[in-house]
């Protein structure tokens, strides 16, 4: 029996962006370690066998939630989230929707710290050029997760996920 500790990486995507965003960080944490799930295709109450999670969330047009995302919103509020330690990424523009940045992954976020989760691997805001996001740390420093634009800075996407997944193991423990 393996004391490697397994992460469920759950993600909603309808331009395959957020779907690929996490492929990449299942393939830098190994793929022994992430079991991957589109929530389109999984129950969300699934993810109450990992005490290790990861979230994948693009923000749609102005600050609106991807519509798989959408369609399990409630099932949310039916999770014990209490004392398992979560990390979220985020697709957005922050050209071409420069006031909503991110938004969805700020809603993501409020919820499951209320269902009672640790949040972990907050990103620098350092580097992204935008207006509002309801994204970002209560200090307006962080974001609440990994920001990937790859409408803009796709060129980053891959170093920045190196380096996010190193934070998040370390904050996980792992």
């Amino acid at each position: 029996m393996s004391d490697i500790k397994t992460i469920g990486l759950f993600y909603g995507s309808s331009t395959c962006y957020t779907e690929m965003a996490g492929e990449k960080i299942r393939n830098v944490i190994g793929e022994d370690r992430v079991d991957f799930f589109n929530i389109a295709d999984v129950p969300i109450a699934q993810t109450q066998g990992y005490d290790y999670l990861i979230f994948g969330i693009p923000t749609w047009d102005y600050g609106e939630l991807q519509e798989n995302w959408e369609d399990i919103w409630d099932d949310l509020d039916s999770l014990d989230l209490t004392g398992k330690k979560i990390a979220l990424y985020g697709l957005g523009d922050q050209v071409g929707y420069p006031e909503w940045f991110l938004d969805a992954m700020g809603y993501l976020h409020s919820k499951l710290v209320h269902r009672g989760a640790i949040p972990c691997g907050y990103w620098p805001r350092a580097g992204y050029d935008f207006e509002a996001s309801k994204a970002l740390t209560p200090d307006g420093n962080y974001f609440v997760g990994l920001a990937l634009d790859e409408e803009n800075e796709f060129q980053l996407s891959d170093a920045r996920i190196q380096q996010w997944c190193v934070q998040v193991l370390e904050e996980f423990g792992l």
